[in-house]
């Protein structure tokens, strides 16, 4: 099979390169002045390598790493779980820490400040500079442009998440909605949340009404629409379908059907969790056996020293948590469902990355119901529990915006510490990744410990389809995909990992990886410290007072034992390491949540600044 395979690489990147040369070729026919001493000449039509398998790339939203029972956590995912025992998993893959780089970094295979997605493309957290003014350049081209050129149809249906807010109305312009960057159709939302039963809905390039039902039941149903015609017209002809619902991402809403069959499931609470949780990822071989479960973070409260009610409520939000996320696995497998019946999973390359970041930090201490009417950032922390007891019955309902709290973010984000924005930690960054491909992996259900990142799933694509990655994309040079292959991984466990340096910064927190040794830094204020804040708001701190800290990963995969002082010329060295990563990817100048939170940035040509930027 090895050998076949091989052959099979060798033949395809041939043929690529016949056809990425064809399309640059100029005019190759005879014009006279009449037909009869004139010779047609057509430029080839581009077509897949021979036997190149169709492409499910899934991202789901906001999961930690120890939610699903895929990797260890006690909800239950059978469809992603049977994904896993039948591919591979992937234990010490990464994300950017939050949505929308890490979506741009994925698409694009190149780090997000490098394609200007150091931020968001909303207005509030964008900025005029080159890696912040969230506008993907052409000269980064996508997997779906990529894949397009080369034979394929490309459809996404869900989130997107990279169309800058001036651009998102039915004027466009439309260079930057899915359709520009390479999918011949799209049906989702633009924004980076919306609601599930009233989404701010867009099919192909034009806002449409929502019939009532599920986003995911939708956009599922649209998924299998899309491939059901494009296969009745042209069988066999593969396809990319990037299917990225908006779950698990607040708000979390869903049928009382699939939050009720969590009810009391959680009434030990979230310490108990995770610990139940850390005890099945080491018995399973999913985190390391001299991994150490880090000590409860001091913003969370212990959940024996929560009052009765207290428990209730909080309970509540994570069953309906949980609900949410067997529900997305549910739609999930009606995909791949259709994919098995109509006999093409087996010739499909399937991703499925948990989480874009990790566990989110955004529900606040008491969790999220109604944000609108009884908001945090101007209540006082014991009248908005208040509040969210009296509303308990909301929770998960159509008419609430749920998100969880605090504590059951550090139990979904089992074994590591700190959640999503946090780019210096484990917990923002470290997310699972399940490769699924019948027709390659041979070790079905194996575990795989190579470091790996975003940016790698569009080079493994290219790699394991035969596709070479293009130097002119629609007559635009293309920038150097930064991303490293996994494809070296697959069939041998064992290997070396290749992928050696990785920055990460989201608005204040920053670390850089450099094979096996990590340095990091945390930032304040952060989205937390602008919580119950009434007229006293969090104030500006220099990035000069953040305290670096240093992490062996290879013998301390849970950031527990910081060896700053121990190897301080090593934590220069990484320091140092950050900064010429930093200037490499445009990431410069480094702006932080409180530049979000007090409007300092997007102000064009420099208008209304709020003092310099730091």
């Amino acid at each position: 099979m090895k050998k076949q395979f091989l052959i099979f690489l060798f033949s395809a990147l041939v043929l690529s390169a016949n056809i990425n040369a064809q399309q640059t070729q100029p005019f190759q026919g005879t014009i006279g002045k009449t037909l009869n001493d004139s010779k047609e000449w057509w430029a080839p039509v581009p077509k897949p390598p021979q036997g190149a398998p169709n492409v499910l790339l899934i991202i789901i939203d906001d999961e930690g790493f120890g939610a699903s029972d895929a990797f260890g956590g006690l909800i239950r995912t059978p469809v992603i779980d049977s994904l896993a025992n039948n591919g591979l998993r992937y234990t010490n893959f990464h994300t950017t820490a939050i949505c929308a780089p890490t979506r741009s970094a994925l698409l694009t295979g190149r780090n997000s400040a490098f394609v200007h997605e150091a931020g968001f493309s909303h207005i509030v957290m964008s900025a005029g500079f080159p890696g912040w003014d969230g506008r993907i350049p052409s000269s980064a081209g996508t997997i779906a442009e990529i894949l397009k050129d080369n034979g394929y149809n490309t459809f996404a249906v869900g989130k997107y998440g990279l169309t800058p807010d001036e651009d998102a109305t039915d004027a466009g312009p439309f260079d930057r909605w899915p359709l520009g960057k390479g999918f011949e159709h799209f049906f989702g939302f633009l924004g980076s949340a919306t609601d599930q039963y009233k989404p701010d809905l867009v099919e192909d390039n034009a806002h449409v009404t929502p019939d009532g039902r599920h986003l995911n039941e939708q956009i599922t149903d649209k998924a299998i629409a899309y491939i059901g015609r494009q296969q009745k017209a042209a069988p066999g002809k593969p396809f990319f379908l990037y299917y990225a619902p908006g779950a698990v991402h607040a708000p979390h809403q869903v049928d009382k059907y699939w939050s009720d069959q969590y009810k009391g499931k959680f009434d030990e609470g979230w310490d108990v969790y995770r610990q139940k949780v850390f005890e099945n990822q080491k018995k399973l071989g999913y985190i390391p056996a001299n991994a150490k479960l880090p000590a409860t973070n001091p913003r969370i409260t212990a959940w024996d020293s929560l009052s009765r009610e207290q428990k209730k409520l909080f309970a509540r939000f994570f069953e309906v948590y949980a609900g949410y996320l067997t529900y997305t696995d549910y739609q999930i497998g009606r995909l791949i469902n259709y994919l098995k019946e109509n006999s093409l999973l087996n010739n499909t390359l399937v991703y499925v990355i948990l989480g874009d970041n990790g566990s989110s930090k955004e529900g606040t201490y008491e969790g999220t119901i109604e944000p609108k009417t009884n908001p945090a950032r101007t209540q006082t922390r014991a009248d908005y529990l208040k509040k969210n007891l009296e509303d308990i019955d909301s929770i998960g309902t159509a008419n609430a915006q749920t998100n969880y709290p605090l504590g059951w973010a550090q139990a979904a984000n089992t074994p590591f510490r700190e959640w999503k924005q946090d780019a210096d930690a484990e917990g923002g960054t470290h997310n699972p990744l399940i490769v699924f491909y019948p027709k390659l992996i041979q070790n079905k259900g194996g575990i795989r410990n190579q470091y790996g990142h975003v940016i790698d799933i569009l080079p493994t694509t290219l790699e394991l389809t035969g596709i070479q990655a293009p130097e002119y994309l629609r007559s635009v040079k293309q920038d150097s995909i930064q991303g490293t292959s996994l494809a070296y991984s697959i069939n041998d466990a064992n290997a070396a990992s290749r992928h050696k340096v990785q920055y990460y910064y989201i608005f204040g927190s920053r670390s850089i990886y450099a094979d096996g040794w990590k340095a990091e830094a945390a930032h304040r204020p952060d989205a937390i410290d602008y919580n119950f804040i009434g007229n006293n708001p969090p104030a500006d701190r220099s990035f000069d007072d953040d305290v670096w800290q240093l992490y062996n990963l290879n013998e301390d995969p849970t950031e527990i034992n910081d060896l700053a002082k121990k190897y301080p010329e090593k934590l220069e060295a990484l320091k140092k390491l950050f900064d010429e990563q930093a200037q490499a990817n445009h990431l410069y100048p480094l702006l932080d949540w409180y530049d979000v939170n007090n409007k300092r940035i997007h102000h064009p040509n420099g208008s209304d600044t709020q003092g310099p930027i730091k």
